[in-house]
């Protein structure tokens, strides 16, 4: 399997604020990772945009979660 489809079968028994805190500690990551990436390259810069996307994926989650779909 992929990834991503690991990483969101891992998301469906989560309740919302457990993907909240996820989705926040997340945010600080990228925060951080964007930042040390303005000041000194980093060795993979592919990891910003992969965060990114788990972010996106966590935040669909969380509105299924809310509409109840």
């Amino acid at each position: 399997m992929s990834k991503k489809v690991d990483f969101q079968q891992s998301l469906t028994g989560l309740s919302e604020a457990d993907l909240t805190a996820k989705i926040q500690e997340d945010e600080l990551r990228m925060k951080k990772l964007s930042f040390a990436h303005a000041i000194a390259p980093l060795e993979n810069p592919q990891s910003i945009r992969s965060l990114r996307r788990d972010i996106a994926r966590l935040k669909t989650q969380l509105r299924k979660t809310q509409i109840g779909a």
